[in-house]
């Protein structure tokens, strides 16, 4: 692997993380402001954790779509079955994200 092709799989690494955080971000500001009178027990910070769990989560599936996609450049049913898993990894660390960063408050 020549240092161009490793530096344009950084890129390409470091995009999918960043767009995956943004998605999971935009996802938890919905179910967070859509709060209008939180619960007293759930403290003056409780939609911290949320912010920073879940675009996180969400990122580092990201980062392991994007190495199951690499895999699927060779064609056929291995690309197929390489973008089920993305999609399917994506989604499962979307809603874990979620979970994990609500959990005991809105996911209660």
């Amino acid at each position: 692997m020549t240092a161009k092709n490793n530096l344009t799989m950084q890129h390409l690494v470091i995009k999918r993380a960043l767009i995956g955080a943004a998605i999971g971000l935009v996802v938890i500001s919905c179910f967070i402001l859509s709060v209008n009178n939180p619960k007293p027990e759930w403290g003056q910070y409780w939609m911290i954790r949320p912010f920073i769990v879940t675009p996180l989560v969400v990122a580092l599936a990201g980062i392991c779509t994007s190495f199951l996609a690499s895999l699927g450049n060779n064609g056929g049913i291995k690309r197929i079955i390489a973008y089920t898993l993305t999609i399917l990894i994506y989604f499962f660390s979307l809603w874990f994200g979620i979970v994990a960063g609500l959990g005991g408050t809105l996911w209660d």
